[in-house]
């Protein structure tokens, strides 16, 4: 079995290489930013991220800036006597502002996995670690509505070939046969200074042939503090061929300067499907 604090070591040292970056480019005029899912005071270049929670925002980095989200995760799910873990060391989301409104977006995580089966007293299990299918697409910030309203749509391709996955099962692969793909219009309301919501509505291909999977999530913020904010999150899919499946998480943030944001997270499945889930990373801007 996994620990799942594994990832603490990882995700403390990503964080404290990350703070002496900030603190060698960030100046005293340097303006203070903002928490994707907890509302904070706005400046110009803010830091708005699309990590921790599931719920895509429609806000776009700007022109001449690169955004870097990463961290760490662990679930767990156990059916029938049969326990899956994943360990996740790496789910690097590029953000790359290219025009106004308009960012490129890359993205591959580093997994490692473990199935292990009870067999009466004994417990056989399998490892096998893997590339996820690389993630490649484009955000564009469509409006600004009334009331503090945005929209924005996101369309992403996974290519197949940049995964390496062993057999898992005798005869069985996670590798993927086709492209996957995915699409989602992102809504984000402001309910008060301290509040807000955002929405995502859409649909993926996941590439193994099993049809098109309708994807929602909702999300609601609150700012506790200037520099640390709250947030709880319902999302899910229901793919055409199986059953729905539905999440919830919660967490927070915590803004560490304009450019430097910091987050943990907790949850699990509504439906059967993961038992814990335990996030934490962060998210970095820089000009270039």
């Amino acid at each position: 079995m996994y620990n799942p604090f594994k990832i603490l070591p990882l995700s403390l040292f990503l964080c404290g290489f990350a703070t002496v970056i900030a603190q060698e480019t960030n100046s005293s005029t340097t303006p203070q930013g903002a928490s994707p899912d907890s509302p904070h005071e706005m400046s110009e270049h803010s830091i708005i991220t699309d990590r921790p929670d599931a719920t895509e925002s429609p806000n776009t980095v700007e022109p001449g800036f690169v955004q870097i989200e990463t961290g760490g995760y662990y679930t767990r799910f156990e059916e029938n006597d049969i326990t899956s873990e994943t360990l996740g060391y790496n789910t690097t989301l590029a953000r790359i502002g290219l025009l106004e409104n308009l960012e490129l977006r890359l993205s591959v995580n580093y997994e490692q996995n473990q199935l292990a089966y009870k067999m009466g007293d004994s417990e056989v299990s399998s490892d096998f670690k893997s590339l996820t299918p690389m993630l490649a697409g484009i955000k564009i910030n469509l409006f600004e509505g009334r009331s503090g309203t945005d929209f924005g749509f996101l369309g992403h391709v996974y290519l197949p070939f940049t995964t390496s996955t062993p057999e898992v099962l005798e005869g069985t692969t996670t590798e993927p046969k086709t492209t996957g793909a995915d699409f989602r219009f992102s809504v984000g309301q402001e309910l008060s200074d301290r509040s807000g919501i955002a929405y995502n509505l859409g649909g993926q291909w996941s590439g193994d042939n099993t049809g098109m999977a309708f994807v929602y999530t909702v999300a609601y913020g609150y700012a506790l503090s200037d520099k640390i904010g709250a947030y709880v999150e319902l999302y899910g899919d229901a793919p055409e061929l199986s059953s729905a499946n539905h999440y919830w998480d919660a967490g927070f943030t915590y803004l560490a300067g304009w450019n430097l944001q910091y987050d943990l997270t907790f949850g699990r499945s509504i439906t059967d499907g993961q038992d814990l889930l335990l996030s934490a990373g962060l998210s970095y801007k820089f000009a270039y």
